[in-house]
């Protein structure tokens, strides 16, 4: 798989050094002639100690970090702030001018990292899960910060991370020890002021970018939650559905909660098993799988690492068993997200993480009902979980039994499928597009710094001739 960043080369656009030699390092094959090579050990302090903060007074107020607030490719949200005494033990301190690296996986590997500037009295404490990096007198801030977010760096990391599954960190001793090809501070400043315009302008294209993806969601949302509860002609009578958020509907819709729509009332819509109820689950596959969430988000469900034996099976498959044509909806996570299970799929079962209905489809068209229900859950059930404060446990059948939902007739149910399969599948197409873009000037802002960092392009004339802004 490529990694980002790993496959631009920007020494054909851009000037180069006059001399290179073998930097003595196993990752790069040269560097400048006349930057030094080290170990970061002896440019820079790693976990600065408390000490420098205990003799504040325990009302002082400093930044609060956990991880969610820490951005991938670089920057912290500081929305959050704590007296001194709540975090000074059991946190991680850092102040302005200190470089933040995540440690843990997928933070590491997706450049979760800051450099630490206006911090509330220039002190923040954050997760534990959080390298601090201070530079010495001949390490600019700037300079390391964009060595910690270039490919190189992460790329060396990830190799020498310790532990297991989703508990793997990166050590102290990898950037101690970490050997990198360093130019003299004038030179790690002009480097630095060259990648703090150039990633500037690339941010605020990407910044563009997904406004204009949030417009055009906007505008998806709109349609849908027009066609799925008025239709398409607007000058047809309309009657009140007497539901509150519904509002009035088309004359000859009506209005039913989904557990009347259901083949039989006591499994049609249903939940999957709960991990306790499933015994002897296989490392191999037995041909009966366990369908989880994932299957449903990427939409192929294709055969996993979940398996049950034959035996099993059998016994669970009356109640839970998956067949083509049911759909499914995520509980946790991407609630709400539903897929229609194709044929040809391997025989298995739920998990608890998704719901299945099993629906009198000659009633219902099971595509309406997948455009439907993603309106229906952002008018009426999101909020209600959100007002709860439930989200975490998630969608549940009850919620998805009771819910009413407005029902054309058969033949206008297919009109209005191919019309949201055209229109929504038109601005999906541009939300894609945009998506594409973000992704191509994410690759070229990693792949400027990365070669900026280990001299491969020598940016000391783009500073020097650019005009002051």
């Amino acid at each position: 798989m490529t990694e980002p960043g790993d496959t631009l080369d920007l020494t054909s656009a851009r000037p180069q050094y006059d001399e290179y030699e073998d930097p003595e390092v196993e990752w790069l094959d040269e560097a400048p002639a006349h930057w030094e090579t080290a170990r970061f050990r002896f440019l820079l302090e790693t976990s600065p100690s408390k000490t420098e903060v205990r003799d504040l007074p325990d009302t002082t107020e400093v930044s609060f970090v956990p991880m969610e607030s820490v951005k991938e490719n670089g920057g912290l949200d500081l929305g959050e702030t704590k007296e001194i005494e709540e975090v000074i033990d059991g946190y991680t301190y850092f102040r302005d001018g200190d470089v933040l690296v995540a440690k843990i996986t997928p933070c590491f590997e997706n450049r979760k990292g800051a450099l630490a500037s206006d911090l509330t009295n220039g002190i923040g404490f954050g997760t534990t899960e959080l390298h601090v990096l201070r530079p010495g007198p001949d390490l600019d801030e700037r300079f390391l910060y964009y060595v910690t977010m270039s490919h190189p760096f992460r790329k060396i990391g990830e190799s020498t991370m310790y532990g297991a599954g989703g508990q793997k960190r990166v050590s102290n001793d990898f950037v101690e020890n970490l050997r990198w090809p360093v130019p003299s501070p004038p030179e790690q400043d002009a480097i630095a002021t060259f990648l703090d315009r150039e990633t500037g302008r690339i941010d605020a294209l990407i910044e563009k970018k997904e406004e204009l993806i949030d417009l055009l969601e906007e505008k998806r949302t709109a349609l849908i939650s027009r066609v799925v509860t008025k239709g398409l002609d607007s000058d047809v009578e309309m009657q009140d559905s007497g539901v509150e958020w519904l509002g009035e509907i088309p004359a000859q819709w009506k209005t039913v909660r989904l557990k009347h729509l259901a083949t039989a009332p006591e499994d049609g819509i249903q939940m999957g098993p709960y991990g306790s109820m499933l015994k002897g689950l296989e490392s191999r596959d037995t041909g009966y799988k366990v369908y989880g969430q994932e299957n449903i988000i990427s939409g192929e469900f294709k055969a996993g690492h979940r398996w049950l034996s034959e035996e099993r099976f059998h016994e669970m498959a009356d109640r839970y068993e998956l067949q083509p044509e049911d759909l499914v909806l995520t509980r946790k996570g991407s609630i709400g997200n539903s897929r229609i299970v194709p044929k040809g799929i391997q025989s298995g079962i739920i998990d608890s993480d998704t719901i299945r209905l099993r629906l009198r489809w000659e009633k219902i068209d099971r595509h309406f009902l997948q455009w439907l229900l993603h309106e229906a859950w952002y008018m009426q059930t999101k909020i209600a979980l959100v007002q709860r404060g439930a989200v975490l446990s998630g969608l549940n059948t009850n919620t998805i039994e009771n819910l009413i939902v407005a029902l054309p007739p058969t033949d206008e149910q297919e009109q209005l499928v191919k019309y949201l399969n055209s229109e929504a599948g038109r601005l999906d197409e541009q939300i894609s597009t945009m998506e594409e873009g973000i992704d191509r000037l994410k690759e070229y802002r990693t792949a400027l710094i990365s070669a900026a960092v280990t001299g491969k392009i020598d940016v000391r004339e783009e500073v020097a001739v650019a005009p002051a802004e």
